[in-house]
């Protein structure tokens, strides 16, 4: 029975969706004006696994995101470069779909685009302000949060505190209160601008989820996932306008917030230059130890994000791999209690809130028995290690082919060892580097890799 942490109840709830089988899942997508950073991958790769174990279960979950093509941040940066904003968020948004195949985050349905929405956004501040909850001002729409009685209910809170960078509240002299925030920006002068019937202007950033979403899904729908910093105001500000605009509550049945980033204990951040890109960390680790190192992370929890802790990662994946190329796959397995077991202590774990943590844990202690009882496994065994990838793509099933004359000078090397002969193994290691290969000792015996 799975049970999800819902950030609106501040517990965890036993799921149900709206329809049966069929889940409706939004996540708040990037802002397209630089490259994706780690802090969008911890979310991103967490999200998409989430996703993938509900498929795996049996739900049929249309994965939404939003594309934001035009913002604060894109104008000023479009300025910067001396690129016309729109061109630079074309731009970076190709890059971040690079990103995303680079990292196997792969189970997004739908992109949608802010600046493919203006009709839908035009139409909901017009209902907004039909039924009192927004006001015009000398630079724009604003809604007016003291009309909407239930404001703070997702994140406890209504005012702004120290730190809250990301999800900003728009400034204006005009404003009736400090949290008001903007639902549509009159056109400044080189600024991207539609001509509509509220004005010439460009929508504020919180007003686009609701218009995307109330379009393709309804006024109501199953689960709004997006990182810990966005539930205010951001996600209060989607609560406000979507309920205020449709009369219907709640919006959304369940919420999921991934944790915060820090990279080497503090908080990431451009002007300390601790910034790193998914491009940058790239270079120097493989797609599926970041991905597996997110997953030694449970979504809610923080994570500090070091080279020491990612150099384990590999370390702790490399066990799990080395243990996949002695599965004899085509083998009957010897034992297949504990491999039922096993995936049903999987399937366990991830059913409380997506226990990542816990289900890692569960494969460790399968392959230790498994040393330990002398019973590596075969076609069942495989076939579990599979359908676990499928959900976390983070194995590696390729078989290197190691030449036998290789694989019998290791098996030579070996017995030296037992036998404590250790000048006589050293020179046949040098013998095995100098033909192209490398033997690596671990506590499970020696592997050879090319």
């Amino acid at each position: 029975m799975l049970k999800i942490y819902n950030t609106l109840t501040k517990k965890k709830e036993i799921f149900s969706p709206r329809q049966d089988k069929k889940i409706n899942f939004f996540v708040c997508g990037p802002t397209v004006y630089n490259y994706m950073h780690i802090g969008h991958a911890k979310t991103y790769i967490q999200f998409d696994v989430i996703v993938k174990y509900l498929r795996h279960i049996g739900y049929n979950v249309f994965y939404l995101q939003n594309i934001t093509n035009i913002d604060d941040k894109i104008i000023k940066s479009g300025k910067e470069k001396n690129i016309e904003p729109l061109k630079l968020a074309e731009q970076f948004e190709e890059y971040y779909h690079q990103d995303e195949k680079k990292l196997g985050i792969s189970a997004v349905n739908k992109y949608a685009r802010a600046t493919d929405y203006i009709a839908e956004i035009v139409k909901q501040i017009k209902t907004l302000l039909e039924k009192g909850y927004a006001y015009k001002t000398s630079d724009g729409y604003y809604y007016d949060i003291k009309k909407f009685s239930d404001y703070g209910k997702l994140s406890g809170r209504t005012s702004l505190e120290t730190g809250d960078s990301v999800s900003h509240i728009d400034e204006s002299i005009d404003k009736k209160n400090h949290n008001d925030f903007c639902l549509w920006k009159f056109s400044k002068t080189n600024e991207p601008s539609w001509e509509t019937e509220i004005g010439a202007g460009r929508p504020g950033w919180h007003i686009e989820d609701t218009a995307i979403t109330g379009t393709i899904f309804g006024p109501q729908y199953d689960i709004h996932g997006g990182a810990q910093d966005l539930i205010f105001p951001h996600h209060e500000a989607e609560i406000a306008q979507m309920e205020g605009a449709s009369g219907k509550k709640p919006m959304v049945k369940y919420w999921l917030h991934t944790g915060f980033l820090k990279t080497n204990g503090v908080k990431m951040s451009k002007s300390l230059k601790n910034f790193t890109t998914v491009r940058e960390i790239l270079e120097k680790y493989d797609y599926q130890t970041i991905r597996f190192f997110y997953l030694n992370s449970h979504y809610r929890s923080p994570i500090d994000f070091n080279d020491n802790s990612l150099n384990s990662a590999k370390e702790g994946l490399e066990k799990i791999n080395n243990f996949i190329q002695k599965i004899k796959k085509s083998s009957p397995d010897s034992n297949l209690k504990i491999v039922e077991k096993t995936e049903a202590d999987f399937s366990e774990a991830m059913d409380n809130d997506f226990d990542t943590v816990r289900a890692l844990a569960v494969i460790f202690d399968f392959i230790k028995k498994s040393y330990k009882k002398d019973i590596i496994g075969g076609k069942k065994t495989y076939q579990l290690f599979k359908k676990i990838n499928d959900i976390f793509d983070i194995f590696n099933f390729s078989e290197s082919i190691i030449p036998s004359e290789i694989l019998g000078l290791a098996q030579e090397r070996q017995k030296l060892r037992q036998q404590k002969k250790w000048s006589e193994a050293d020179q046949v290691r040098q013998k095995i580097d100098k033909l192209g290969f490398k033997v690596e000792d671990t506590p499970d015996g020696f592997i050879v890799k090319n």
